[in-house]
């Protein structure tokens, strides 16, 4: 499973963590900076922390994209607290704030499905643009970096260039790849890929598969055709549907992520090009309103920078002291 699989990375390679933290924070900066500074603002304001500071923290959540649903609940629970015992100063406020983002990110935190049958299967979705390509040879290097086996998919058939990209991914991987010709059928090349996967006894296929408006719902059926050839030759698979978003669309990737989930059956979210914008908060949204887990991070162009998403490393990069 892919939360297991990373879960024992952690464990097993512990000297690597502070790196892991350092580089979320880098990722970060832009949101933490944006955030942290209305922060800073709010309380300069005020020495107690006031329903007027709790007023304007609540804004200042909304611009970092934590969305206006979810700013209200963390500010409404705030108010609760301070009711029952006051806020004394920034310090303890910053450590309630870190509380609510934790629980909401942790709550729908499930592991992945379990796999009874390999090879585990796992569709990645999304629109153009993404970075959806260049995330499933990310992920197969990661699976590659514990010493599995992976299989890549070139399922995105309706543009050349997506399956040259995949096939370049594939050799900085060093995995195998299955592609077809250009307008070729994806289900057709998915079964090829799942069929070979089983002869060659391969742990997990990433595939790929075409950047699709969420508006198109003759695209969106071919996503669900290709489920269904999928369960043919492994009975439980997919075993994750990871949506690609970017976290630089904001909330117009948590529009994505509702249109997505309904049509294709998202288990988690991969969240790229963190390090690009300054409302990270998007990734607290997703999992507040769509109760799904983020699951990786994209944290810039090399291979290694795809992150197994950690809640703890993600906030407390959002609000250090």
């Amino acid at each position: 499973m892919i939360q297991t699989l990373f879960g024992s990375l952690k464990e097993e390679q512990e000297p690597e963590k502070k790196t892991i933290l350092e580089r979320m924070r880098e990722a970060v900066t832009r949101t933490r900076d944006s955030l942290g500074e209305r922060i800073d603002s709010v309380l300069a304001m005020t020495r107690a922390v006031d329903e007027s500071a709790l007023e304007d923290l609540e804004m200042s959540l909304i611009a970092s994209d934590i969305g206006v649903t979810t700013s209200a609940e963390i500010a409404g629970n705030l108010r609760e607290h301070a009711k029952r015992q006051q806020i004394q100063d920034g310090a303890e406020l910053k450590a309630l704030l870190k509380e609510q983002l934790r629980a909401i990110l942790d709550e729908n935190a499930q592991p992945a499905a379990a796999v009874s049958t390999p090879p585990e299967v796992i569709m990645m979705v999304g629109v153009n643009g993404t970075g959806k390509t260049t995330t499933s040879g990310k992920l197969a290097a990661l699976y590659r970096a514990q010493g599995k086996t992976a299989l890549l998919c070139a399922a995105d058939t309706f543009r050349a260039a997506a399956i040259e990209q995949l096939e370049v991914w594939a050799e900085r991987s060093g995995v195998e790849m299955i592609r077809t010709k250009q307008g070729g059928d994806p289900s057709a090349v998915l079964f090829d890929a799942l069929q070979a996967a089983k002869t060659r006894q391969i742990d997990a296929v990433i595939v790929d598969t075409a950047g699709r408006l969420h508006t198109k719902t003759g695209l969106m059926a071919e996503l669900d055709k290709m489920r269904r050839t999928a369960q043919r030759i492994i009975p439980d698979a997919p075993h994750e549907v990871l949506l690609v978003l970017d976290a630089t669309t904001g909330q117009n990737g948590l529009q994505q992520a509702r249109l997505f989930t309904e049509s294709a059956g998202v288990t988690g979210i991969v969240l790229t090009k963190l390090d690009g914008t300054a409302k990270g908060g998007i990734a607290v949204a997703i999992a507040r309103e769509m109760k799904l887990p983020v699951r990786f991070a994209g944290v810039g162009e090399a291979l290694e920078d795809l992150l197994p998403f950690d809640s703890a490393a993600f906030v407390n990069s959002l609000l250090e002291n």
